[in-house]
């Protein structure tokens, strides 16, 4: 369940834009979260996404083809910040005050059949701004939109994301060894996946940014669908990538866990003990893996918090997590005051 209230951002709660529905809802599931007068502190009627630069992921058409018409515009954003229609994935850019050296590329999650931006990406990457943290949102391919490399397209968004945003440190003012991802719901799938199958050669090198590693130096996980194997796939993300009816080899091949080398980056996992969407065991899962090869995780489970709890609501457990992730990144040197 998507919680739209006030959150807080470094002792300051901003009003932020409700998202149009939930991350994820288990299957028959229908969206009765109803609409709510603007206040007098409501955000502006102009879509989150809408004033942020644009940093092109490929130089041309994405690897496989597909997708879109030609004519449709880079993507389709609803005025809460909701994308569809992603014709041209890329990277919205956020700019800190005072940048500490230190990129993070954030996936907003939705399913895999939209990308809640307004909801997530952009309050997140305004929190990252705050610590110095330039944030880049991405805007990945979505797989029901007919694209031809399918359930591939976002990691392949995600490889290349990292890749360029290490290719731009200078011109951004950070460094090319501090850079992390951040994903939240079927995002920190996505994440997760790009944070696991970093050498995989999903597609060919378009360019000599592409000659770069694509290895994150820091994960963060958050409220993240990891596993598309039963008992625990009862998830829009599983349907979207692998099918109502999936094969074994299927399910493994695009279950995060299944995919966790010890070159793995250091991971922060998040989650509410009573998410009814990504359930706890997706990130229970991906802790045993990550200690089975030894890769530095930490772990905090809330009790309360429900699904899409983005940076928490004030008061409640889940909230406590920016704060937590901030002193782990900061202990481990990831981000410096």
């Amino acid at each position: 369940m998507a919680l739209h209230r006030r959150t807080l951002l470094t002792g300051a709660a901003l009003a932020l834009a409700p998202a149009a529905r939930a991350q994820e809802r288990p299957m028959g599931q229908e969206d009765t979260s109803q609409a709510k007068p603007p206040s007098h502190d409501a955000p502006p009627d102009t879509a989150p996404g809408a004033a942020l630069e644009v940093m092109r992921l490929w130089p041309g058409k994405p690897p496989g083809g597909g997708g879109p018409g030609p004519d449709a515009p880079r993507f389709d954003e609803s005025r809460e910040g909701v994308v569809t229609g992603v014709a041209e994935p890329c990277l919205l850019v956020m700019r800190p005050a005072r940048s500490t050296g230190t990129a993070m590329v954030i996936a907003a999650g939705g399913g895999y059949r939209r990308i809640d931006l307004g909801h997530e990406a952009v309050p997140v990457g305004r929190w990252l701004n705050t610590m110095g943290v330039t944030a880049f949102a991405l805007v990945y391919r979505l797989p029901g939109e007919g694209w031809a490399a399918g359930a591939d397209a976002p990691i392949q968004d995600a490889q290349r994301a990292v890749r360029l945003v290490r290719a731009r440190a200078r011109r951004y003012g950070y460094e090319p060894n501090r850079i992390g991802v951040m994903g939240f719901s079927a995002g920190g799938h996505l994440m997760g996946a790009a944070s696991t199958r970093f050498a995989s050669a999903l597609y060919r090198p378009v360019d000599e940014d592409d000659a770069l590693s694509a290895r994150p130096d820091v994960s963060a996980l958050i409220y993240p669908v990891i596993t598309l194997k039963p008992p625990f796939d009862r998830t829009s993300s599983r349907r979207v990538l692998v099918g109502e009816s999936p094969t074994r080899v299927a399910t493994d091949a695009y279950s995060v866990e299944t995919h966790v080398p010890p070159e793995t980056p250091p991971t922060f996992l998040a989650q509410a003990a009573d998410d009814p969407i990504a359930v706890v065991d997706n990130s229970l899962l991906m802790f045993a893996a990550l200690r089975a090869v030894e890769v530095p995780v930490e772990m905090h489970l809330f009790e309360r918090g429900g699904h899409g709890f983005n940076l928490g609501v004030p008061g409640s457990p889940a909230a406590a997590w920016p704060g937590l992730f901030a002193t782990w990144a900061r202990r481990r040197g990831f981000i410096r005051v």
